[in-house]
């Protein structure tokens, strides 16, 4: 993965710690934003198809924002901050070239497949 795409990721990973402070979040807020998504592995204990679905479901920025902003319309802050962990959550996976999963195994992603750079 080029070495613009990662700074892009490292930046918005960086900014949602960075709204994740401004909600004075407590310590387990940022571990839960370091490992809480990548419990959506176990998917993969149904074969690849079903762990691709549900580890992408917890990986996709799309679905983090539209979290976020059912928390603003509906004025809560777990939704919030739930929705900036997912987006941060993947913006750091990306970062390291993790992406959203593909039916063929864990290693195949949209980024390409894992290791090989």
């Amino acid at each position: 993965m080029k070495n613009i795409i990662k700074l892009e990721e490292a930046a918005m990973f960086a900014a949602s710690i960075y709204f994740l402070s401004q909600f004075n979040a407590g310590w387990w807020i940022y571990l839960v934003l370091l490992l809480g998504p990548d419990i959506s592995m176990l998917g993969y204990l149904g074969g690849n198809k079903t762990g691709a679905f549900f580890y992408d479901l917890f990986h996709h920025k799309g679905i983090a924002i539209v979290i976020y902003f059912i928390g603003v319309f509906m004025q809560s802050d777990v939704l919030l901050i739930f929705g900036i962990l997912l987006f941060g959550h993947s913006s750091m996976d990306r970062m390291f070239g993790y992406g959203l999963k593909l039916n063929d195994g864990f290693k195949f992603t949209h980024l390409g497949m894992i290791g090989k750079m």
